[in-house]
């Protein structure tokens, strides 16, 4: 496809303008809570209702104690496997409320 001097590929536009807004932080973010229930099942991802990352630390709300002991015991392990989904470090602790 033959482009004009002033038109630019959709994609282009997309990166240039999250470039421009440095929005690349809040994706992977918004990438890494999306990867949630991917990473600890659907089970667990209906007992918990409310996520959002603050300073590199993923805050997450469970209605369920006994799900809530469960997932205290493999915390590390979930920052890595929720890092790996979102192919980099995002986050370095999660925080079961």
């Amino acid at each position: 496809m033959i482009k004009k001097p002033n038109e630019i590929f959709l994609g282009e536009a997309i990166r240039e303008m999250i470039e421009f807004y440095n929005l690349n932080g809040h994706l992977t973010e918004a990438g890494v809570i999306s990867a949630w229930e991917k990473v600890v099942g659907t089970m667990i991802a209906k007992h918990t209702s409310n996520l959002y990352i603050k300073h590199k630390k993923l805050y997450v709300v469970i209605n369920s104690s006994v799900i809530k002991s469960e997932l205290s015991y493999v915390r590390t392990k979930l920052v890595k496997m929720l890092n790996k989904e979102a192919g980099e470090e995002v986050i370095d602790e999660v925080v079961l409320m």
